[in-house]
């Protein structure tokens, strides 16, 4: 690092030297060269005794949390081995931070004793900070600031190098699912195939073991004389698709450059987040796809909180698309029929609230998120069927469901 390697001291200590130089033959007095040439040497040992055997062996940097969210809390733990074969004075150090991490990364570096003597020596820093922007985040290198024992000269040491922070999106612990038609929640549900009217009809196969108990054709069973299942019943978890809108044109150009610059594009990643924890806590088989149907993350199956992980790892570094249009939406469900459909975009028009009505018949719950947008599009919007909710910005996170994520929680807002 470049920086000038002379203390205030120092520099007062070269200056007096070579005055004493110039002023020597004038003022007639020979000692004067004597004094300057022991002044400047006085100054280059100083120097050479902070450069000449002190090294830096390793560097090791850690994180706990190793993955933090929005608005969390990181320590920062910084491990160097070092070595120096003459004694050193304490000195400073900082850390470097990036952009959407804050913190003091700043601190007293302790003396050290000679190597020759003592061996290596193991410095061990630690600090916290705040995790304010998402994405992924290079925290380091440690800069360590030390001078020699007269404090003449200085030395800035860059030791190790930057450390990715993984910075996930803002999660909100959302409340549980009350109000959905048929079922609560996210509760097993059967669906049943017959090839005729009543139960004789079905076709009893042998049990396996994965079959559900409640599957069991008991007279079935009692006939053969071993566990018969229901071969027309089968049982699958509700399903909850989740559509986030990335068309670049809804958003600001950060959302589009880099993770954690546009606050209305924060939004909706949280949002989507926080509403696919919900669902899968309640036992939804989730999707999560763009616009086009392209899933944004593997289908994550009811309960399954290590593929949750996993995405809210995955979209510390989602971005904005170029393309996209939600009138390729409607098309995408048709033939099907769903439980909860939640649809996160930014500002929409009538013609796009228009596009979305078809949608709400495949959906036992439509909700529709949205950036701030024009009443006519909103109210085109709720009178669809659509539960129209307003994304509010990043700090704002925890007004979005202030009753739940039941009627009340997602009521329509008017615009």
């Amino acid at each position: 690092m470049t920086r000038w390697p002379l203390t205030p001291r120092g520099t007062g200590a070269v200056l007096l030297g070579l005055a004493s130089f110039v002023l020597a033959p004038i003022v007639g007095v020979p000692a004067l060269v004597f004094f300057g040439v022991l002044l400047v040497a006085v100054v280059a040992l100083s120097f050479a005794s902070l450069w000449l055997g002190h090294r830096a062996d390793g560097v090791h940097r850690s994180f706990a949390p190793d993955v933090a969210a929005v608005g969390g809390e990181v320590d920062v733990r910084v491990r160097v081995d070092s070595r120096s074969m003459l004694p050193t004075v304490v000195g400073t150090w900082h850390d470097r931070l990036p952009r959407g991490v804050e913190g003091e990364p700043t601190g007293v570096y302790p003396a050290l004793r000679s190597g020759l003597a003592a061996g290596s020596h193991r410095v061990d820093i630690a600090y916290r900070v705040h995790a304010r922007r998402r994405g992924v985040r290079p925290i380091g290198p440690l800069v360590v600031e030390t001078t020699d024992p007269f404090g003449l000269t200085r030395r800035l040491q860059q030791l190790g190098g930057s450390v990715p922070l993984t910075v996930t999106p803002a999660f909100i612990p959302l409340e549980v699912l009350d109000d959905l038609p048929g079922a609560a929640g996210g509760t097993m549900q059967s669906t049943t195939d017959r090839l005729g009217q009543g139960a004789d009809n079905l076709i009893p196969r042998a049990y396996a073991p994965g079959d559900s108990m409640r599957r069991i054709h008991w007279r079935a069973s009692a006939h053969r004389g071993e566990l018969m299942v229901r071969q027309e019943e089968r049982e699958s978890n509700p399903e909850a698709v989740i559509v986030f809108d990335r068309t670049a044109a809804r958003w600001t150009s950060e959302a589009l450059r880099s993770p954690g610059e546009d606050p209305g594009f924060e939004a909706a990643v949280s949002t989507v987040v926080s509403a696919a924890a919900r669902f899968v806590r309640e036992g939804y088989s989730v999707a999560v796809i763009d616009v086009d149907g392209a899933e944004l993350v593997p289908g994550l199956e009811g309960g399954d909180t290590t593929a949750l992980e996993a995405m809210t790892t995955a979209f510390a570094t989602l971005t904005a698309r170029r393309d996209g249009s939600l009138r390729d939406l409607a098309p995408l469900f048709a033939g099907s029929t769903l439980g909860p459909v939640v649809v996160v975009t930014g500002e929409v028009d009538v013609t796009d609230a228009a596009s979305l009505a078809p949608v709400v018949t495949h959906s036992s719950m439509p909700v529709l998120f949205v950036e701030g947008s024009a009443d006519a599009a909103l109210r085109t919007a709720r009178e669809a069927g659509w539960r129209v909710h307003l994304l509010e910005p990043e700090d704002e996170l925890d007004s979005l469901w202030p009753g739940g994520v039941g009627t009340e929680g997602m009521r329509a807002h008017a615009g």
